[in-house]
């Protein structure tokens, strides 16, 4: 038994000093700049959007709320802290997507090939919107880096990955994946 013990404490460990180092690998990719960072939208609670969803209503959209909000600002803080040079941060139409480049970033575009397919009445555009995003990335070019805040559909799509709300997907210009980070 006493040895079970031991060999799950190394373990243990092993696996939490490897993440630890990975966070710190992850940070030192991002201050090096050329690196795509897909953001998925702060917490907005609940799941797609109402039936009367309007986009260019916010009142009419699922977004985010106090624990949302202060988690954007924490993201902001996250690459304030660790001098992360950004080129330009994109966001998705969606207000709960805006309101996290706002709150982290205050300088922010919106672009359309970010928006969510997760509704049926959006899904129709999901490959031009995945193409026009891949194109977009292909001519991109900057020692900074590229901040796209998004939706777990297009994430998922992109990369083949889940993302939690508030997490960062790191990767190169090649879309191959460096590290994920969350910021609760």
């Amino acid at each position: 038994m006493k040895y079970i013990n031991l060999i799950l404490l190394v373990l243990l460990s092993v696996f939490f000093s490897s993440n630890v180092f990975s966070n710190e690998n992850v940070i030192l990719e991002l201050q090096k700049g050329k690196k795509i960072i897909f953001i998925r939208h702060a917490l907005a609670p609940g799941n797609g959007d109402p039936y009367n969803f309007d986009l260019d209503d916010c009142d009419t959209q699922r977004n985010l709320d106090e624990r949302g909000i202060k988690q954007s600002k924490k993201i902001g803080e996250f690459f304030r802290k660790n001098n992360i040079p950004i080129d330009i941060v994109l966001s998705s139409e969606w207000c709960r997507c805006k309101d996290t480049a706002k709150y982290a970033f205050e300088n922010f575009k919106t672009f359309n090939a970010l928006n969510s397919f997760y509704d049926a009445k959006f899904f129709k555009f999901k490959k031009k919107q995945i193409k026009a995003l891949k194109k977009y990335i292909d001519e991109w070019d900057s020692n900074k880096n590229l901040v796209l805040v998004t939706h777990y559909v297009v994430i998922s799509e992109i990369l083949n990955i889940g993302v939690s709300s508030g997490e960062l997907a790191v990767t190169k210009k090649n879309l191959g994946l460096i590290g994920r980070l969350e910021i609760n």
